[in-house]
């Protein structure tokens, strides 16, 4: 017998921005949105504010980029699953169920 389960696992985004990026707004709503059906812990980071020189070396001319974490990871790293620049709410909760499964 099929039971329905309340499965709800919830991932870590962590949304790499900066300022004055038109693509970035685009690409934040679309997380938003996914946030609106499935429950996710969210990180909004600015490469260009001080103390982001980490991400703004490897980010500063790609943002806007997508980390997606299992939410028991403890941060972010570079090897993290990723969404760069323009992408779908499909793209996002498919990695969302890879980072899950992992």
């Amino acid at each position: 017998m099929f039971r329905a389960t309340s499965r709800l696992l919830e991932c870590q985004v962590t949304f790499f921005t900066r300022s004055t990026c038109g693509l970035c707004d685009t690409a934040k709503a679309v997380v938003q949105n996914v946030n609106k059906t499935r429950p996710l812990q969210y990180q909004e980071i600015n490469v260009m504010e001080p103390g982001q020189e980490k991400w703004k070396e490897v980010y500063e001319f790609d943002t806007p980029v997508v980390h997606i974490d299992k939410a028991s990871a403890s941060e972010t790293t570079t090897s993290s699953l990723k969404l760069m620049h323009r992408f779908k709410e499909e793209e996002v909760t498919k990695l969302m169920d890879e980072a899950e499964r992992s």
